[in-house]
């Protein structure tokens, strides 16, 4: 087994916050959108507090192995003007960035908090570092109109090359219009497709969405957050196969369809965990994923568990199950590949989270012991354990979930700071969970 290095703690490793328990933290990394751009990584990110209060201009950082970030600076030195006049927002939000042929364009959304009083605007560079210069609105809504929000703007090309713009968030749902690639704007001067909404009863909790396409599945992957990025929010994922959907999730519900129980649509991949007791996590949400040599990478923002004010830049890594559908790693990317598990490293005791799609909050992990046998034993339960084949392993737990098979890789453990194996999976059902095995002693 090849596990990952012990990542360095860098000048960012912050250890005088949440009573000075160590978190790990890059400043305050709040809705990052990820890209990289020839052997750089980069991530922009909503306008936050990082050493004062927050100013407008949309942060950016850099890394060359995912794992340790360089500060960058920000896009822009004020809100631009157009934006800031429609909206008098004090920050932008949501940034985005792509690459139509040598130029790169970088979108970003100005609201007022609660509102859909909202501008997407964008702006060009010839280097991803800037300078930029700002060319204007993409879409603007007003409060108080129906439909949708202008924020939380995302680039996807579908199988032709061709980009689209999903956006949007609580309000009217999540909204795709085709870009015209010579101008980075909308081609078509309307609001676009529906793509997904949720009911008023949660406030129309849905927001962040990103779309993934998957080249050898030949499947389009919608991502969003649900609830409140404060407390609950969580990850879902729909698939389609068409950029334009209709977009379902693995029990075939359409993610427009608001008349179903609002927390039974998308298959929830990653809500609040707690590993025993360690430091928990609050809110994993507003996600963008990067695909990187036949590599899977999802980023996102979490808040820890007693510095809620506090939310982390984590960058996992997202496996496919054999039926095609994305899972995240338990455990922030450390450098880990996926390989071949030996049958003798699976027995010993786990932390395992059954995911509820119904309780978004955060949920604390209960002990499981697998046995070299093939028994799996906890306090309420009982089931079995048989690795099929590579990392793949198929688990029963009576009375907890129905058969699943999950897939097992090394990883770091951030909590306990040691390597280990982890695993993600999901029963028939569609409800994900996760796990990490506890080190000996």
């Amino acid at each position: 087994m090849i596990y990952p290095n012990e990542p360095v703690k860098d000048d960012l490793y912050d250890e005088s916050i949440a009573n000075n328990e160590k978190l790990w933290t890059i400043h305050n990394v709040h809705d990052p959108a990820l890209i990289k751009d020839g052997d750089t990584y980069y991530v922009f990110s909503t306008d936050a507090k990082v050493g004062g209060p927050p100013s407008g201009g949309i942060q950016i950082r850099k890394s060359k192995d995912l794992i340790k970030w360089e500060w960058v600076g920000h896009a822009f030195d004020k809100i631009p003007e157009a934006a800031f006049e429609w909206t008098g927002a004090l920050g932008l939000w949501a940034p985005d960035v792509a690459k139509y042929g040598d130029t790169y364009y970088l979108y970003y959304a100005a609201s007022q908090f609660g509102k859909n009083q909202s501008f997407i605007g964008v702006a060009t560079s010839k280097h991803i570092e800037g300078p930029w210069v700002d060319q204007g609105e993409v879409i603007k809504t007003e409060h108080g109109v129906s439909g949708p929000n202008a924020i939380d703007p995302n680039i996807t090309f579908d199988e032709n090359g061709i980009p689209w713009m999903v956006y949007g968030s609580f309000f009217g749902g999540i909204y795709l219009c085709k870009i015209d690639p010579s101008t980075g704007k909308r081609a078509e001067q309307n609001e676009g497709i529906l793509l997904a909404r949720r009911p008023k009863s949660v406030e129309a909790a849905i927001e962040g969405p990103y779309i993934v396409y998957h080249p050898e599945l030949k499947k389009y992957y919608l991502f969003v957050s649900y609830d409140s990025l404060f407390r609950d929010y969580n990850i879902r994922v729909a698939v389609s196969d068409r950029i334009e959907g209709p977009y379902l999730d693995i029990n075939g519900n359409d993610m427009r369809d608001i008349e179903i129980d609002p927390n039974e649509t998308g298959l929830k991949i990653l809500g609040g965990y707690k590993f025993a007791d360690k430091e928990g996590w609050i809110g994993p949400g507003h996600n963008s994923v990067l695909q990187d040599n036949g590599n899977f990478y999802i980023c996102h923002h979490a808040r820890g568990e007693r510095t809620k004010i506090h939310h982390g830049l984590h960058i996992r890594k997202i496996v496919w199950t054999e039926d095609g559908w994305p899972l995240v790693s338990p455990e922030r990317y450390a450098g880990e590949e996926e390989q071949p598990i030996d049958q003798e490293e699976i027995p010993g005791v786990w932390d395992i989270i059954i995911q509820d799609k119904h309780n978004n909050g955060m949920i604390c992990s209960e002990v499981y012991e697998f046995t070299r046998d093939g028994e799996v034993h906890s306090k309420n339960s009982k089931g079995s354990w048989e690795l099929k084949q590579n990392n793949v392993v198929e688990l029963t737990l009576t009375n907890d979930l129905s058969s699943a098979e999950i897939i097992v890789l090394p990883a770091w453990d951030y909590e306990c700071w040691n390597p280990t194996l982890v695993f993600t999976g999901k029963d028939k059902q569609g409800i994900v969970l996760i796990g990490k095995k506890r080190k000996k002693g």
